[in-house]
């Protein structure tokens, strides 16, 4: 039997590597002559740097940044030539913060801009830029900040809720330094920066921006907006990671598929031709999985290759017709299989134990 592991993260358990790691164990268990190959996935959020650093032949360049309320926070930054890879989750997720102490109106993404700065200081002129699971909803102002764009009458680096007062903006010392630099955002988010299906409005809630708030913080960002650039507000993926998206634009970078890039980079094709069954996973398979997410993702590359593709989750809240229309065989949770207590005491442990039971189904 010949099988590929391709996991994403199950956010606040395991990284993309260790669920894999926990996949392939209890499969052996059970097929231990199987043939494994693994290719653990990301979608442009949080393990984006860890999944490439295994595949991409580069060095990690360790850096200290503002955190998204301004503590100093470690980050890194992938080198490979004059081309760079940045998370900007490491500078502004939201797992920075403690949920009691988040204050997303005042989360920055200047961090974002000291990453994108240290690779260009480090000789990159092709900067990828992973966008997702962040903290901040300031439209990147925070990002531009950092280069050196200034606003009169507010703050680009105080959060969305510096923007209020602004009276003008001037991004040309931003776009001059990094003149010459090409920008690729990859993220599984094609929103809007603005209105009912923007950053806001859409991603607001997990961030902690109540419903009574997001009219407020929608209209500094669109304030922003209106003296940046307001035709880039409207761009796909401008509302990517709370309008991170948009200042990207704004510095004419190109948006991609997080996770068809890192499939790209992964050979994730190659590999699902080479095997009999495809196995993904992540924390939690909902309905937000179909958007530019990482199942989705490995279901289309192993339907393409016709492979059937079995996902290993945390929690399982679609049903079969739904997954069958993402190109999903079925799906196992570990809170069916353990019970959440035991699921979320021993993750790496209860991944291993539904993967053994995946295999008494699936192995040949």
């Amino acid at each position: 039997m010949r099988i590929l592991i391709a996991p994403d993260k199950f956010a606040g358990t395991l990284t993309a590597v260790e669920a894999a790691a926990a996949i392939e164990e209890g499969w052996r268990r059970r097929d231990p002559e199987a043939e494994v190959l693994v290719a653990p996935m990301a979608d442009g959020g949080p393990g984006f740097i860890d999944v490439l650093s295994a595949v991409v032949d580069g060095k990690l360049l360790s850096v200290t940044v503002r955190g998204p309320l301004g503590d100093e926070t470690p980050a890194t930054v992938l080198l490979a030539g004059e081309t760079a890879y940045v998370e900007t989750a490491q500078a502004c997720g939201l797992h920075l913060v403690e949920p009691k102490q988040r204050r997303p109106e005042d989360a920055t993404t200047y961090g974002v801009g000291q990453l994108i700065t240290a690779a260009v200081d480090a000789g990159a002129r092709r900067i990828i830029l992973g966008l997702g699971g962040s903290g901040t909803n300031d439209a990147g102002a925070g990002l531009l900040a950092a280069l050196g764009a200034t606003g009169e009458g507010g703050q680009l680096d105080a959060g969305a809720a510096g923007l209020a007062g602004l009276t003008s903006v001037d991004l040309g010392p931003a776009l001059e330094r990094v003149a010459g630099i090409e920008f690729v955002a990859a993220s599984d988010v094609e929103n809007p920066m603005l209105g009912l299906r923007g950053a806001t409005n859409v991603f607001g809630t997990q961030k902690g921006i109540t419903d009574e708030r997001k009219p407020v913080v929608d209209g500094w960002l669109t304030h922003f907006a209106e003296l940046a650039g307001r035709k880039t507000a409207d761009q796909k993926g401008a509302g990517a990671a709370g309008g991170l998206g948009y200042a990207l634009l704004l510095l004419g970078a190109e948006r991609v598929s997080g996770i068809d890039l890192v499939a790209e980079l992964t050979g994730l094709k190659q590999k699902a031709s080479q095997v009999d069954l495809v196995l993904s996973g992540e924390g939690a398979f909902d309905f937000q999985s179909r958007d530019g997410k990482v199942i989705a993702g490995v279901a289309k590359v192993a339907n393409d290759a016709m492979r059937p593709c079995v996902v290993l989750a945390g929690k399982v809240l679609i049903g079969s017709r739904e997954m069958r229309s993402m190109g999903v065989e079925s799906a196992y949770a570990l809170v069916d299989a353990v019970g959440e207590e035991q699921a979320f005491a021993d993750p790496q442990g209860s991944l291993a134990a539904v993967a053994e039971r995946v295999a008494r189904t699936w192995a040949r």
